[in-house]
Protein backbone atom coordinates (compact mmCIF):
# COMPACT_ATOMS: atom_id res chain seq x y z
CA UNK A 1 0.00 0.00 0.00
CA UNK A 2 2.42 2.66 -1.41
CA UNK A 3 1.63 5.94 -0.85
CA UNK A 4 3.56 9.52 -1.47
CA UNK A 5 4.79 9.42 2.08
CA UNK A 6 6.89 6.40 1.29
CA UNK A 7 8.85 8.75 -0.59
CA UNK A 8 10.45 10.49 2.93
CA UNK A 9 12.79 8.81 5.15
CA UNK A 10 9.81 8.88 7.86
CA UNK A 11 9.27 5.24 8.70
CA UNK A 12 9.10 3.74 11.54
CA UNK A 13 8.64 0.35 10.94
CA UNK A 14 9.17 -2.35 7.86
CA UNK A 15 6.11 -1.07 6.43
CA UNK A 16 4.42 1.40 4.12
CA UNK A 17 3.78 4.89 5.60
CA UNK A 18 0.10 4.21 5.39
CA UNK A 19 0.13 1.42 7.71
CA UNK A 20 -0.55 2.21 11.41
CA UNK A 21 -1.22 -1.53 12.91
CA UNK A 22 -4.02 -2.98 13.66
CA UNK A 23 -6.11 -0.65 15.77
CA UNK A 24 -8.98 1.30 14.11
CA UNK A 25 -8.57 3.97 15.98
CA UNK A 26 -5.78 5.19 15.46
CA UNK A 27 -5.57 9.27 14.34
CA UNK A 28 -3.27 11.76 14.03
CA UNK A 29 -4.83 15.22 14.63
CA UNK A 30 -3.79 19.27 14.50
CA UNK A 31 -5.53 21.41 16.50
CA UNK A 32 -5.50 25.54 16.62
CA UNK A 33 -7.09 28.24 18.65
CA UNK A 34 -6.83 31.71 18.18
CA UNK A 35 -7.86 35.10 19.82
CA UNK A 36 -7.58 39.07 19.86
CA UNK A 37 -5.80 40.49 22.86
CA UNK A 38 -9.21 41.26 24.33
CA UNK A 39 -11.01 38.11 23.63
CA UNK A 40 -13.32 39.76 21.51
CA UNK A 41 -12.89 37.57 18.32
CA UNK A 42 -11.81 33.85 18.38
CA UNK A 43 -11.42 30.99 16.07
CA UNK A 44 -10.48 27.79 16.00
CA UNK A 45 -9.58 24.65 13.78
CA UNK A 46 -8.65 21.14 13.43
CA UNK A 47 -7.62 18.42 10.25
CA UNK A 48 -7.35 14.73 11.16
CA UNK A 49 -6.92 11.40 9.46
CA UNK A 50 -7.79 7.97 10.21
CA UNK A 51 -5.25 5.48 8.48
CA UNK A 52 -7.38 2.55 9.13
CA UNK A 53 -10.75 4.41 8.11
CA UNK A 54 -9.38 5.75 5.61
CA UNK A 55 -11.09 9.04 6.20
CA UNK A 56 -10.22 12.67 6.92
CA UNK A 57 -12.09 15.65 8.07
CA UNK A 58 -11.57 19.26 8.99
CA UNK A 59 -13.54 21.68 10.37
CA UNK A 60 -13.04 25.66 11.53
CA UNK A 61 -15.22 27.90 13.62
CA UNK A 62 -15.20 31.83 13.77
CA UNK A 63 -17.26 33.58 16.92
CA UNK A 64 -18.66 36.87 15.81
CA UNK A 65 -21.11 39.13 18.26
CA UNK A 66 -22.20 36.16 20.22
CA UNK A 67 -22.82 33.80 17.26
CA UNK A 68 -19.65 30.27 16.77
CA UNK A 69 -20.25 29.42 12.91
CA UNK A 70 -18.82 26.41 11.98
CA UNK A 71 -17.39 25.10 8.71
CA UNK A 72 -17.10 21.02 8.64
CA UNK A 73 -15.21 19.71 5.65
CA UNK A 74 -14.68 15.19 4.97
CA UNK A 75 -13.67 13.18 2.60
CA UNK A 76 -12.21 9.93 1.97
CA UNK A 77 -8.11 9.86 2.78
CA UNK A 78 -7.05 7.38 -0.17
CA UNK A 79 -4.31 6.44 2.28
CA UNK A 80 -2.46 9.89 1.28
CA UNK A 81 -1.52 11.08 4.78
CA UNK A 82 0.92 13.53 3.23
CA UNK A 83 -1.87 15.54 2.18
CA UNK A 84 -3.16 18.05 4.56
CA UNK A 85 -6.03 19.50 2.99
CA UNK A 86 -9.86 18.25 2.72
CA UNK A 87 -12.47 20.15 0.63
CA UNK A 88 -11.53 24.20 1.15
CA UNK A 89 -9.46 23.69 3.74
CA UNK A 90 -5.85 22.83 3.25
CA UNK A 91 -2.80 23.19 6.34
CA UNK A 92 0.97 24.64 4.67
CA UNK A 93 3.63 23.75 7.31
CA UNK A 94 6.18 26.66 6.16
CA UNK A 95 8.34 25.59 9.00
CA UNK A 96 8.19 22.67 10.89
CA UNK A 97 7.90 22.90 14.77
CA UNK A 98 7.53 27.01 14.20
CA UNK A 99 5.43 28.26 11.05
CA UNK A 100 1.92 26.94 9.79
CA UNK A 101 -0.65 28.56 7.74
CA UNK A 102 -4.36 27.78 7.04
CA UNK A 103 -5.55 28.41 4.16
CA UNK A 104 -9.34 28.34 3.10
CA UNK A 105 -11.76 29.33 0.54
CA UNK A 106 -14.98 28.11 0.47
CA UNK A 107 -17.32 30.81 -1.81
CA UNK A 108 -20.54 28.34 -1.05
CA UNK A 109 -20.51 29.13 2.42
CA UNK A 110 -18.90 32.35 1.87
CA UNK A 111 -15.57 32.33 3.85
CA UNK A 112 -12.16 33.04 3.06
CA UNK A 113 -9.10 33.07 5.51
CA UNK A 114 -5.38 33.00 5.34
CA UNK A 115 -3.99 32.45 8.71
CA UNK A 116 -0.14 31.91 9.80
CA UNK A 117 0.89 30.76 13.21
CA UNK A 118 4.39 31.52 14.50
CA UNK A 119 5.83 29.64 17.37
CA UNK A 120 6.57 32.17 20.62
CA UNK A 121 8.37 29.67 22.30
CA UNK A 122 9.15 25.85 21.14
CA UNK A 123 6.90 23.25 21.23
CA UNK A 124 6.07 21.21 24.78
CA UNK A 125 5.73 17.45 24.94
CA UNK A 126 3.05 16.65 26.93
CA UNK A 127 3.27 13.46 29.52
CA UNK A 128 1.64 10.17 27.44
CA UNK A 129 -2.11 9.57 28.32
CA UNK A 130 -3.38 5.94 28.29
CA UNK A 131 -6.84 4.99 29.68
CA UNK A 132 -7.98 1.50 29.83
CA UNK A 133 -11.45 0.07 29.78
CA UNK A 134 -10.95 -2.50 31.93
CA UNK A 135 -8.46 -4.85 29.55
CA UNK A 136 -9.30 -2.51 26.04
CA UNK A 137 -7.58 0.52 25.62
CA UNK A 138 -9.52 3.74 25.25
CA UNK A 139 -6.70 6.25 25.10
CA UNK A 140 -3.08 5.90 23.82
CA UNK A 141 -2.03 9.36 22.77
CA UNK A 142 0.80 11.81 22.49
CA UNK A 143 0.35 15.44 22.47
CA UNK A 144 2.17 18.20 21.59
CA UNK A 145 1.53 21.67 22.44
CA UNK A 146 2.67 25.11 21.36
CA UNK A 147 2.07 29.03 22.18
CA UNK A 148 2.28 31.40 19.34
CA UNK A 149 0.98 34.42 17.38
CA UNK A 150 -1.38 34.75 14.44
CA UNK A 151 -1.28 37.20 11.71
CA UNK A 152 -3.37 37.14 7.99
CA UNK A 153 -7.51 37.62 7.45
CA UNK A 154 -10.49 36.03 7.82
CA UNK A 155 -13.80 37.17 5.44
CA UNK A 156 -16.97 35.81 6.14
CA UNK A 157 -19.49 37.13 4.22
CA UNK A 158 -19.71 40.91 4.72
CA UNK A 159 -17.55 40.60 7.76
CA UNK A 160 -14.01 41.00 7.34
CA UNK A 161 -11.20 40.43 10.18
CA UNK A 162 -8.12 41.61 9.80
CA UNK A 163 -5.14 40.17 12.36
CA UNK A 164 -2.92 43.20 11.67
CA UNK A 165 -5.29 45.71 13.80
CA UNK A 166 -4.74 43.81 17.11
CA UNK A 167 -2.49 41.23 18.44
CA UNK A 168 -3.82 37.69 18.07
CA UNK A 169 -2.54 34.95 20.10
CA UNK A 170 -3.47 31.60 20.80
CA UNK A 171 -2.35 27.64 20.73
CA UNK A 172 -1.74 24.82 18.11
CA UNK A 173 -1.48 21.44 19.59
CA UNK A 174 -0.79 17.71 17.55
CA UNK A 175 -1.49 14.50 19.35
CA UNK A 176 -1.41 11.44 17.50
CA UNK A 177 -2.46 7.79 18.84
CA UNK A 178 -5.47 6.53 20.02
CA UNK A 179 -9.13 7.49 20.39
CA UNK A 180 -12.27 6.74 20.11
CA UNK A 181 -13.04 7.72 16.63
CA UNK A 182 -15.73 6.50 13.72
CA UNK A 183 -18.93 4.95 14.80
CA UNK A 184 -19.31 3.44 17.98
CA UNK A 185 -17.84 0.94 19.44
CA UNK A 186 -20.96 -2.22 19.49
CA UNK A 187 -19.99 -4.10 22.45
CA UNK A 188 -19.94 -2.76 25.85
CA UNK A 189 -17.19 -4.39 28.00
CA UNK A 190 -19.25 -5.80 31.47
CA UNK A 191 -19.87 -4.85 33.82
CA UNK A 192 -20.94 -1.68 31.90
CA UNK A 193 -19.80 1.61 34.64
CA UNK A 194 -20.62 4.93 34.19
CA UNK A 195 -18.14 6.83 32.02
CA UNK A 196 -16.25 9.15 33.69
CA UNK A 197 -13.85 11.82 32.11
CA UNK A 198 -12.86 14.93 34.31
CA UNK A 199 -10.49 17.16 31.83
CA UNK A 200 -9.41 20.48 32.24
CA UNK A 201 -7.12 22.07 29.82
CA UNK A 202 -5.66 25.31 30.04
CA UNK A 203 -2.95 26.99 27.73
CA UNK A 204 -2.33 30.72 28.45
CA UNK A 205 -0.33 33.45 26.68
CA UNK A 206 0.87 36.51 29.07
CA UNK A 207 3.15 39.64 27.40
CA UNK A 208 6.41 38.32 27.52
CA UNK A 209 5.94 34.52 28.48
CA UNK A 210 3.09 31.91 28.37
CA UNK A 211 2.00 28.93 30.55
CA UNK A 212 0.13 25.46 29.89
CA UNK A 213 -1.16 23.16 32.64
CA UNK A 214 -3.90 20.31 32.08
CA UNK A 215 -5.48 17.97 35.05
CA UNK A 216 -6.81 14.68 33.65
CA UNK A 217 -8.96 13.62 37.54
CA UNK A 218 -10.25 9.96 38.54
CA UNK A 219 -13.89 9.33 39.91
CA UNK A 220 -12.36 10.44 43.58
CA UNK A 221 -11.33 13.76 42.33
CA UNK A 222 -7.43 13.19 42.13
CA UNK A 223 -4.94 13.49 39.43
CA UNK A 224 -3.90 10.88 37.58
CA UNK A 225 -2.50 12.61 35.08
CA UNK A 226 -1.14 16.39 35.10
CA UNK A 227 1.57 18.79 33.56
CA UNK A 228 2.85 22.39 33.76
CA UNK A 229 5.01 24.39 32.26
CA UNK A 230 6.02 28.01 32.01
CA UNK A 231 7.89 29.40 28.96
CA UNK A 232 9.67 32.81 28.08
CA UNK A 233 12.46 32.75 25.44
CA UNK A 234 15.01 31.65 27.02
CA UNK A 235 13.84 28.42 28.86
CA UNK A 236 10.88 26.19 29.63
CA UNK A 237 10.70 24.91 33.43
CA UNK A 238 8.80 22.44 34.38
CA UNK A 239 6.56 23.00 37.32
CA UNK A 240 5.44 21.13 40.33
CA UNK A 241 2.94 19.82 42.68
CA UNK A 242 0.52 21.17 40.46
CA UNK A 243 -3.18 22.17 42.50
CA UNK A 244 -6.44 23.26 41.86
CA UNK A 245 -9.53 24.72 43.27
CA UNK A 246 -12.64 25.14 41.10
CA UNK A 247 -16.09 27.00 41.75
CA UNK A 248 -18.53 26.06 39.41
CA UNK A 249 -21.92 27.94 38.02
CA UNK A 250 -24.95 27.02 40.16
CA UNK A 251 -27.14 24.19 38.81
CA UNK A 252 -24.24 23.18 36.40
CA UNK A 253 -20.65 21.85 35.53
CA UNK A 254 -19.64 25.20 34.26
CA UNK A 255 -16.57 26.32 35.66
CA UNK A 256 -16.56 30.08 37.43
CA UNK A 257 -13.81 30.62 38.22
CA UNK A 258 -10.70 28.79 38.85
CA UNK A 259 -6.93 29.01 40.77
CA UNK A 260 -4.14 27.06 39.85
CA UNK A 261 -0.90 26.87 41.82
CA UNK A 262 2.39 25.00 41.19
CA UNK A 263 5.93 25.35 42.38
CA UNK A 264 9.50 26.37 40.28
CA UNK A 265 12.38 23.70 41.53
CA UNK A 266 13.64 26.32 43.85
CA UNK A 267 10.13 26.28 45.91
CA UNK A 268 9.10 29.77 44.33
CA UNK A 269 5.11 29.36 44.34
CA UNK A 270 2.94 30.43 41.26
CA UNK A 271 -0.77 30.83 41.09
CA UNK A 272 -3.03 31.65 38.16
CA UNK A 273 -6.39 32.82 38.36
CA UNK A 274 -9.20 32.60 35.81
CA UNK A 275 -12.00 34.16 34.99
CA UNK A 276 -14.28 32.96 32.06
CA UNK A 277 -15.79 35.38 29.55
CA UNK A 278 -17.61 33.20 27.20
CA UNK A 279 -17.05 29.61 25.82
CA UNK A 280 -17.03 28.31 22.43
CA UNK A 281 -18.77 24.80 21.95
CA UNK A 282 -16.23 21.84 20.82
CA UNK A 283 -18.47 19.98 18.79
CA UNK A 284 -18.36 22.81 16.54
CA UNK A 285 -14.78 20.64 15.52
CA UNK A 286 -16.21 17.53 15.82
CA UNK A 287 -15.64 16.73 19.07
CA UNK A 288 -18.78 14.11 20.04
CA UNK A 289 -20.90 15.98 17.33
CA UNK A 290 -23.69 12.85 16.73
CA UNK A 291 -23.15 13.31 13.07
CA UNK A 292 -20.34 15.33 12.44
CA UNK A 293 -18.21 13.73 14.71
CA UNK A 294 -14.14 12.67 14.16
CA UNK A 295 -13.81 9.88 11.70
CA UNK A 296 -17.69 9.85 10.31
CA UNK A 297 -17.76 8.36 7.01
CA UNK A 298 -20.02 10.87 4.62
CA UNK A 299 -18.68 10.16 1.35
CA UNK A 300 -16.50 12.02 -1.37
CA UNK A 301 -15.61 15.50 -0.41
CA UNK A 302 -19.00 16.75 1.35
CA UNK A 303 -18.86 19.79 4.07
CA UNK A 304 -21.45 21.61 5.93
CA UNK A 305 -22.36 25.08 7.65
CA UNK A 306 -23.97 25.51 10.66
CA UNK A 307 -23.99 28.01 13.77
CA UNK A 308 -24.65 28.08 17.41
CA UNK A 309 -26.13 31.00 19.49
CA UNK A 310 -23.42 31.16 22.32
CA UNK A 311 -26.43 32.81 24.82
CA UNK A 312 -27.66 29.10 25.04
CA UNK A 313 -26.28 26.53 27.16
CA UNK A 314 -27.55 22.80 26.46
CA UNK A 315 -25.30 21.36 29.22
CA UNK A 316 -26.10 18.28 27.18
CA UNK A 317 -23.88 15.90 24.88
CA UNK A 318 -22.71 16.74 22.33
CA UNK A 319 -22.28 20.40 24.05
CA UNK A 320 -20.67 19.18 27.43
CA UNK A 321 -17.62 20.08 26.06
CA UNK A 322 -16.36 23.75 26.06
CA UNK A 323 -13.19 26.02 25.66
CA UNK A 324 -14.06 28.97 28.23
CA UNK A 325 -12.00 32.09 26.91
CA UNK A 326 -10.00 33.59 29.97
CA UNK A 327 -8.71 36.66 31.29
CA UNK A 328 -6.05 35.42 33.48
CA UNK A 329 -3.72 36.75 36.24
CA UNK A 330 -0.04 34.95 37.35
CA UNK A 331 1.15 35.77 40.77
CA UNK A 332 4.69 35.16 41.59
CA UNK A 333 5.66 36.47 44.72
CA UNK A 334 4.88 40.48 44.67
CA UNK A 335 4.58 40.62 41.14
CA UNK A 336 1.69 39.77 38.70
CA UNK A 337 1.07 40.00 35.20
CA UNK A 338 -2.30 39.42 33.28
CA UNK A 339 -2.82 37.13 30.50
CA UNK A 340 -5.62 35.80 28.14
CA UNK A 341 -5.94 32.22 27.60
CA UNK A 342 -8.66 28.94 27.23
CA UNK A 343 -9.77 26.76 29.55
CA UNK A 344 -10.74 23.75 28.16
CA UNK A 345 -13.43 21.73 30.02
CA UNK A 346 -14.85 18.45 29.27
CA UNK A 347 -16.75 16.81 32.81
CA UNK A 348 -18.58 13.59 32.55
CA UNK A 349 -19.44 11.24 35.60
CA UNK A 350 -18.13 11.24 39.05
CA UNK A 351 -15.60 14.01 40.72
CA UNK A 352 -16.28 13.28 44.23
CA UNK A 353 -14.25 16.35 45.19
CA UNK A 354 -16.86 18.58 42.83
CA UNK A 355 -19.81 17.16 44.42
CA UNK A 356 -20.51 14.93 41.01
CA UNK A 357 -21.75 11.45 42.02
CA UNK A 358 -23.47 10.74 38.72
CA UNK A 359 -23.13 11.15 34.94
CA UNK A 360 -24.46 14.71 34.57
CA UNK A 361 -25.59 16.07 37.63
CA UNK A 362 -24.83 19.73 38.99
Amino acid sequence: MISKGDDFPIHQLPSPIAEVGTERNFYDRYFFNGYSEDGNIFFGAAFCVYPNLNIKDASFILVLDGIQHNFRYSDVLNYERMEIEVGSFEIEILEPLKKLKIVIDDKDKEISANLTFVGRFEPMEEPRMTIKNGPRIYMDSTRMTQHGNWSGFINFKSSKVDLSKKKYVGTRDRSWGIRPVGSQDSQIVPPIKLPQFYWLWAPVNFIDQSSHLYFVDDEEGYATNCHSVLQNKSESLKLYELKKEVEYKGGTRRISKARFSALKKDGTELTWSLTPKYHIFMCGLGYMHPEWGHGQFHGENQSLYDFYDLSEDPHDPPFLHIQAICDVELQEGKSSQKGIGALEQLLIGPHLTSGFESLLDT
